[in-house]
């Protein structure tokens, strides 16, 4: 196996497991991740608490195995509602051309031409009651990524474009379309197929970028709002403590580091394995 793709795979399995896993064991032995213990404030790390304690004394090793579930949600739900409308938008776009090609482009040149993330700040601290999204938890995770996913989706529609017209004039192509196959059969079934490596990696590399976006606007607590941890907000509850405590930052920093590295680097593994010359070569 190939070693980037080998690391990838480790490290996001590792945070699968811990985001799918340590959750239910906790709860099947009573650990409140949430319990609040004052006499533990900053608690370095033990046997009792690995990971050491934050400024509510909850346990941090708990947290961030719940934070890996919120962030790892976030990041692969928006990359896939980006990667699907951002397909959409550029198979219409490739196999359409003319008039429907222009103004698809020129909408996604539009949203491109934006600068992110003071927008996706702008558009985090907006009220979800007043733009018609439940208030509470689950409509922080459902803002943020309808949020990343509205500006995330021109990347992958340019890729999607490119690939349409250069499929769109392939002889395999021509000919269905000679044979009397209908415009959306050709770019269902001849074109979208053709277009999966690219889509693909753009989609990894996407949920890196989505976990950045959402550690940055739960930081400065625009994001996931608290009780329910991700590894943005427990970045910036430890920024008042972080000489006092370091651990409570060393940790969610450092998961953020490594599962952004691991999908980039299962992106370039994928677009290794998925070029075309290395599949015609073998």
């Amino acid at each position: 196996m190939n070693a980037r793709l080998a690391f990838a795979a480790c490290v996001l399995g590792v945070a699968a497991l811990a985001a799918l896993g340590v959750p239910p064991l906790a709860a099947a032995f009573g650990l409140d991740p949430a319990a609040v213990d004052l006499a533990l404030r900053y608690a370095p790390p033990s046997l009792a608490h690995p990971l050491g304690t934050d400024e509510l004394g909850r346990d941090v090793a708990l947290r961030l195995a719940l934070g890996a579930r919120v962030s790892l949600s976030v990041g692969i739900c928006a990359a896939l509602a980006a990667s699907l409308v951002g397909t959409a938008i550029g198979l219409a776009a490739g196999c359409a051309g003319g008039r429907v090609d222009a103004l698809l482009m020129r909408a996604t040149d539009a949203v491109l031409s934006l600068p992110v993330l003071p927008v996706l700040i702008v558009l985090a601290a907006a009220d979800p009651a007043k733009i018609g999204l439940p208030g509470g938890d689950a409509g922080g995770l459902v803002r943020i990524v309808v949020i990343v996913a509205a500006f995330g989706w021109p990347k992958v529609a340019r890729l999607v474009r490119a690939a349409a017209m250069s499929l769109a004039a392939r002889d395999f192509v021509r000919a269905a379309t000679a044979l009397g196959a209908s415009p959306l059969r050709v770019a269902l079934v001849h074109i979208l197929p053709n277009c999966a490596g690219p889509i693909l990696v753009a989609t990894a590399l996407a949920v890196g970028g989505t976990i950045l976006f959402e550690s940055v606007l739960s930081f400065l607590g625009l994001g996931i709002q608290p009780p329910l941890p991700s590894w943005g907000n427990m970045l910036g509850g430890a920024q008042e403590a972080v000489w006092q405590a370091p651990w409570i930052a060393l940790w969610p920093g450092l998961a953020i580091l490594a599962v952004v590295a691991a999908t980039n680097l299962l992106a370039d593994a994928l677009q290794d394995l998925l070029d075309p010359r290395r599949l015609n070569a073998t």
